[in-house]
């Protein structure tokens, strides 16, 4: 092979793996650390789901109040503790710890709580709430009605939060360097994608049980049994992996210098919500910057409960509505690798920014007026939509998978991207001080915000479906705001950049002159 083929070989090669073979030994851990986190975390959301959308007198109207007045005070005093724990318990002590807490809980709840179900759950107790409160508060009393499932359902929640973004990203910032982290990172994103794929796999085939046991027999227990002992088996392995890497990895110099390490970890300001919004009040551009992330959280969280409800009525068997998630999460992993390989970058790169932060928005509008057409007006579309063989509902789960599936996907290949993207302009300051408002006021809002307005309006209205006209007008509104940002922010961020090159290339000249001075003289 010629040099020229080489050289060429050689940055092909970069391009598509920027791994040099002596970094495996760090790379492979890692990267399969991530893949069973998440493959655990793929399981628990489908298997959370499906056990409080299907349960006796619940539905996904139950979820909205799940989030306001289970999720968030649990995760708080979670993270209380936590924080407690951290200053008597050393890194590894805290993360063994953590990991066992959830897989005890897990296990506890298949061989305890849920066989026991019928005499925890107090179904009496909840009729007679259900009588004296408005029907808008079903939601509320099916938390009581099944609260075990309310609890699976709150723990499921955690391990995302708790497992993903504090367990491993601060695991991996901690002992990645700069220059590992720019050619790592994606790839620990594609891991976790091939986690969803194979997670997808394993959800169809366990909860498709029930078509290959005899009637009378509970086979969505079955099902649950499956489900908790691979969440088990891979908590072990999670375990297993990081004592590996702190045993063989970080004891490696080429991979670990904790003097280094020290020298380059940055302290992130801490700013209460208060202060933050003050802080996004003198930034229009960091301002911008929020929405665009406040704008996410609630769209997918207000479309995504209207979904469940759907798929409730489309699969009111928890296998049956398990299964539909466990091809789900297949779609959506292989729609995620495909548009992180091969759309996001190549779109940014060829379009610009503007661009890239736009199709996230126009892809939610899109696919969200055909999936509330759907809903809406099914009643007026019945005859048309005969004609394709198909019903009004089936349509609606379809056109709400469609988004669910292309609004994540595009999140992680150009939302995502565009939003550090954004960052690269700003001073020191800026970066540092805007992020940390944007995680404090972006984080709550978009993630509460929805179920807050969702909750408001069933309690209102009465029921999921009475809101749903409602629901859509919000998402439009929404979507809306979120598209005017993003071309605002566009605005100012090309204004930015051309600042900074000008910035630089007249430090560029002044560099350059006295050396040109002397040469004249």
């Amino acid at each position: 092979m010629s040099e020229t083929k080489k050289a060429e070989f050689g940055r092909w090669r970069s391009f598509f793996w920027p791994v040099h073979n002596f970094e495996l030994k760090k790379l492979l851990p890692m990267f399969f650390l991530f893949f069973f986190i998440n493959f655990n975390y793929t399981i628990l959301r489908d298997t959370k789901d499906a056990l409080i959308v299907t349960a006796p007198g619940s539905g996904a109207e139950a979820i909205p109040f799940l989030k306001v007045w289970g999720v968030l005070p649990i995760a708080v005093i979670f993270m209380v503790v936590y924080s407690k724990l951290s200053n008597i318990f050393s890194k590894q002590k805290l993360f063994y710890s953590t990991i066992g807490f959830f897989i005890a809980f897990f296990a506890i709840f298949v061989l305890l709580l849920y066989p026991n179900r019928d005499v925890l759950h107090p179904t009496a107790a909840a009729d007679a709430i259900q009588e004296f409160l408005p029907a808008g508060f079903s939601g509320l009393v099916a938390l009581i009605r099944n609260w075990t499932y309310a609890l699976f359902y709150v723990m499921s929640e955690l391990w995302g939060s708790v497992a993903i973004s504090l367990l491993f990203w601060g695991f991996a910032n901690d002992t990645t360097k700069i220059g590992e982290s720019k050619r790592f990172y994606a790839l620990f994103g594609v891991g976790a994608n091939i986690a969803m794929w194979f997670s997808g796999f394993a959800i169809i085939m366990f909860s498709d049980i029930r078509s290959k046991i005899p009637a009378g027999i509970d086979a969505w227990g079955i099902t649950l049994n499956w489900m908790v002992a691979m969440v088990f088996v891979s908590g072990l392995i999670i375990m297993g992996i990081y004592w590996w890497i702190n045993r063989n990895v970080l004891t490696d110099t080429r991979f670990y210098d904790p003097s280094e390490m020290q020298r380059v970890k940055k302290e992130k300001p801490k700013m209460s919500l208060k202060e933050s919004f003050l802080y996004l009040a003198r930034s229009k551009y960091i301002l911008c910057l929020a929405i665009l992330v406040i704008g996410y959280g609630i769209a997918i969280n207000l479309v995504e409960v209207t979904w469940k409800g759907q798929l409730k009525l489309q699969y009111p068997n928890p296998n049956d509505y398990q299964t539909f998630m466990g091809y789900f999460s297949l779609i959506t992993g292989t729609a995620t690798i495909l548009m992180m390989l091969f759309v996001g970058g190549n779109v940014i790169r060829r379009f610009g920014w503007r661009t890239g932060a736009l199709i996230t928005p126009v892809v939610l509008l899109i696919t969200g007026v055909g999936f509330f057409t759907f809903v809406i007006f099914r009643d007026y579309l019945s005859a048309l939509i005969a004609m394709f063989g198909t019903t009004p509902l089936m349509l609606a789960v379809v056109f709400g998978t469609a988004q669910n599936v292309m609004s994540k996907s595009s999140k992680y290949s150009l939302f995502d991207p565009t939003k550090e993207m954004a960052y690269i302009p700003l001073d020191q300051e800026s970066k540092v001080k805007g992020k940390a408002a944007i995680d404090v006021v972006g984080a709550r809002l978009g993630k509460s915000g929805g179920s807050l307005v969702q909750q408001g309006l069933i309690i209102a209205c009465g029921s999921l479906g009475a809101i749903t006209p409602y629901v859509a007008g919000i998402l439009f509104l929404i979507i809306f705001a979120w598209i005017y940002s993003a071309n605002s922010l566009s605005r100012r961020f090309a204004k930015l950049n051309a600042e900074k090159e000008q910035q630089a290339k007249a430090a560029t000249a002044a560099r350059e002159s006295p050396v040109e001075q002397g040469v004249t003289s």
